[in-house]
């Protein structure tokens, strides 16, 4: 049931906060976008500190922002990242020893793929979300129209180039859920929740259709 509950707050928040900044910072994003709707976050792992950052923020915000760990490229991360608490994995690409921690352990796993064949390999290794990287941030939308066509049921994450005025693009494509850097990190908290409420207005409205 873990893997289930935490998969269905990402889905249900429909957006998560892809994050590269020290913990202070991350904690200043984190309360901009909780209180502008979108309580998930991703910390990357290319920050030495991203550990600190999760505890600060698991410490400061508790259950009401659902935080994982990023740039999860090896097996050794990951095991840190879940001793830290992370609800989910995401990932460039795909490893073999994350997803096995991640089924161990019962979380989810968005790691990146580059072509159809590897998306099929993690999804029947027990993927979550397929990310489809680099190229849905490069081509947009349409590829992953060109995804969805012969594999309907492919559960994408689009990480890149999504802001409010193109995310019902992203869904009305196909997307399950929308990773966003830049809309979601730039000025204060406040301007975060702004931002933040301008995208979940966007996902709420293309769901209310």
């Amino acid at each position: 049931m873990k893997k289930f509950d935490l998969t269905k707050r990402i889905l249900d928040s429909g957006a998560l906060a892809v994050v590269r900044a020290t913990p202070e910072r991350v904690l200043e994003i984190a309360k901009g976008i909780v209180d502008g709707g979108i309580p998930v976050m991703e910390v990357s792992y290319t920050n030495a500190d991203a550990p600190k950052a999760i505890d600060l923020v698991h410490d400061t915000l508790g259950d009401r922002i659902l935080i994982g760990a990023g740039t999860v490229n090896n097996g050794a991360t990951a095991k840190d990242a879940i001793a830290h608490g992370a609800g989910f994995l995401y990932s460039p690409m795909f490893d073999a020893e994350v997803m096995s921690l991640a089924n161990e352990y019962q979380i989810p796993y968005a790691p990146g793929c580059t072509t159809v064949t590897e998306a099929m390999t993690a999804l029947r290794a027990g993927a979550t979300f397929i990310k489809y990287f680099p190229y849905g941030g490069i081509l947009g939308p349409e590829v992953i129209k060109t995804i969805k066509t012969p594999i309907p049921d492919m559960p994408l994450l689009e990480s890149g180039g999504v802001n409010a005025g193109n995310v019902a693009d992203w869904f009305a494509a196909g997307v399950e859920v929308v990773g966003i850097g830049g809309a979601l990190s730039k000025g204060t908290s406040a301007d975060i929740a702004a931002s933040a409420k301008k995208i979940r207005a966007a996902i709420d409205a293309f769901r209310a259709k």
